[in-house]
């Protein structure tokens, strides 16, 4: 598949002056929906692909491959320009280049590496460490290196301002700015007054994670120079609490037709491109698709 027409467009916004929250996915059907509402951006992130493919926290248990595959499924589900969290790059720096690699093989649009140092150290269980400036500016050459097409957005991600402060924070988005990234995304953000600081320290556009959302509207955000603020992730959220409160009523007693909000025939017809398939089996299998339970 061709990949650069959306990647093009994740760049336009990024050269812009305004500010977008994307909507977080985390499977093919998402990714339609939030194309359909006119999201600009997608955004799947490492803790809602450990849970969705594997059941399991954000403890860096997924690999390169399974982040990877189900990012494929997401982008070749329709045109959604997709921004994807890929932690750490699953290793050094020999790994960050990989993990480009594939995941612009996958069709993302953009993608962050963070200097975090993961997966968790022994004995380092209940703190947050990062590794060395040295290091990130390493990893980001390596990414960097990795990329074959020039549109695929790369960020350096930090998470330094809630774990060493304000200096060492923009000391690391200066070396990787200067490494060549093409936006910083920052975790930890609290305060108007440190989004100046960091809005100050690079030219590059910036990203923001966490609670950022409630640092200002969006035209506040646009203005300081971020360009994309992440909301959190509830839509996998509502859809583990709907699936579970219908087999629940359904495992109760309840009939199925007197469950609640539905997604109605139309909808899933919608989403699943059923036009299209029964049109394909028209032209190619001489007939209509047969509908089935």
């Amino acid at each position: 598949m061709h990949w650069s027409e959306r990647r093009e467009r994740f760049r336009i916004l990024l050269e812009g002056n305004s500010c977008v929250y994307p909507g977080s996915v985390f499977d093919p059907i998402s990714a339609r929906i939030a194309e359909e509402l006119g999201f600009e951006v997608g955004m799947f992130a490492g803790s809602v692909g450990s849970m969705a493919v594997l059941g399991s926290p954000d403890l860096i248990l997924l690999s390169l491959s399974e982040f990877a595959d189900q990012a494929y499924r997401i982008c070749r589900a329709g045109n959604l320009a997709l921004l994807v969290d890929a932690d750490h790059g699953y290793g050094n720096a020999l790994n960050v280049r990989r993990t480009v690699e594939e995941l612009e093989t996958a069709g993302v649009a953009a993608l962050t590496i963070e200097d975090t140092a993961l997966p968790q150290n022994y004995g380092t269980v209940g703190s947050s460490e990062l590794i060395s400036i040295e290091e990130g500016v390493g990893k980001m050459r390596a990414a960097l290196d990795g990329r074959q097409d020039p549109s695929l957005v790369i960020a350096g991600r930090t998470g330094a301002m809630s774990i060493t402060g304000v200096e060492d924070t923009v000391a690391r988005i200066r070396a990787y700015e200067l490494a060549g990234v093409d936006a910083v995304f920052l975790s930890g953000i609290s305060n108007a007054e440190q989004l100046a600081m960091v809005s100050d320290a690079v030219k590059i556009p910036i990203f923001l994670g966490g609670s950022a959302s409630a640092l200002g509207d969006i035209e506040t955000l646009g203005a300081a120079g971020v360009r994309i603020c992440l909301q959190g992730h509830q839509p996998f959220q509502a859809a583990v609490k709907a699936t579970y409160d219908t087999l629940k009523a359904l495992r109760e007693g309840k009939s199925p037709s007197e469950l609640m909000t539905p997604a109605p025939k139309e909808m899933l017809n919608r989403l699943t491109r059923d036009d299209d398939h029964k049109r394909w089996m028209r032209e190619w299998l001489g007939g209509e698709m047969i509908e089935r339970e």
